[in-house]
């Protein structure tokens, strides 16, 4: 099969530690063209723009958006009206509203969307999922905390607005969450810890519901040392552990189940095949879980951060 010719755009750190390394190893793109305001990739011919890229090189059919969600938009629909197929790198947006309008726009031009959530492609997500089919679920513990210096170093646009702020490694659990537990999930209440000289918030508790079961989400963006991404479910055949952002299953009675990273290499092999079947990819609902947090949310002041 003819490989995709395909254009990258934003050259920053997680185009360079995840989107480079699956394109490389993958069979289905083709890296023809990049777009950035400053990077750029040895041997691969360069734009500043998006509109650039698109004007420049019309044999370019699919178009991979790893820039921060605000701004996003704009790129995403240009992208849209000349044609081409959309991949954008989680959150899909910075707003609902820009979502559906990206889907729609998309659906009316032909062509494919795919809104990606790549903690969804962890290894044993899916196993967790089979897992619980069938089961009653009694209570859901999720508790993602990171150290945002270690993974956004410097990157003050994700505690500016439309950034996300300790949301955007949260909404990775919450796109594992909505793919694994049979009911949907609803914010009852929020609390939102923002720092006096940012303007999202750097750690939150949520208390939500699944089906009768409660949902205690705890989101730090301060955590050093040992980095926590796990979500457990109580249930009537007893625990779920699903630890290390979705890469280690403890499941009661039974071996632990893990497997490589290549979270990545999946999302590019899943866009490949919504191109061919001339279908698009949008679930929304971690990304409205995001927004009712904010829309429920107590906010409380937390110590100013700097990097």
């Amino acid at each position: 099969m003819e490989r995709i010719k395909l254009g990258l755009v934003g050259i920053g750190k997680i185009a360079r530690d995840q989107h480079l390394p699956a394109l490389v190893e993958g069979s289905h793109f083709e890296l023809t063209a990049t777009a950035s305001r400053n990077g750029r990739i040895d041997g691969v011919e360069a734009y500043e723009s998006v509109q650039t890229l698109i004007a420049a090189r019309p044999d370019i059919a699919a178009i991979s958006l790893c820039t921060p969600p605000a701004g996003r938009f704009e790129q995403a629909m240009a992208v849209i009206a000349a044609g081409r197929h959309v991949m954008l790198e989680k959150p899909p947006a910075a707003t609902v509203s820009e979502a559906e309008a990206l889907t729609e726009a998309a659906r009316e031009k032909g062509v494919t969307l795919f809104a990606t959530w790549h903690s969804r492609e962890a290894a044993e997500v899916d196993a967790a999922r089979d897992w619980l089919v069938g089961k009653a679920i009694h209570a859901v513990r999720v508790t993602w905390r990171e150290d945002i210096r270690q993974w956004h170093p410097g990157q003050d646009w994700i505690l500016a607005p439309g950034g996300f702020g300790v949301f955007d490694p949260g909404i990775n659990a919450l796109s594992i969450a909505t793919r694994i537990l049979p009911d949907p999930l609803v914010v009852l209440s929020a609390e939102l810890a923002t720092p006096e000289n940012r303007a999202c918030p750097i750690a939150a508790t949520i208390a939500m519901r699944s089906g009768a079961a409660p949902v205690a989400v705890d989101f730090d963006f301060l955590q050093t040392g040992h980095q926590t991404w796990d979500i457990e479910v109580d249930t009537d055949a007893g625990m779920l552990r699903l630890r290390d952002g979705g890469s280690r299953l403890e499941l009661p009675g039974e071996a632990p189940l893990s497997g490589p990273n290549r979270e990545y290499a999946r999302l590019y092999t899943r866009f490949a095949e919504l191109i061919r079947d001339d279908e698009s990819d949008v679930d929304l609902r971690p990304l409205r879980l995001v927004a009712d947090a904010f829309l429920t949310g107590q906010r409380t002041t937390a110590p100013a951060f700097e990097f």
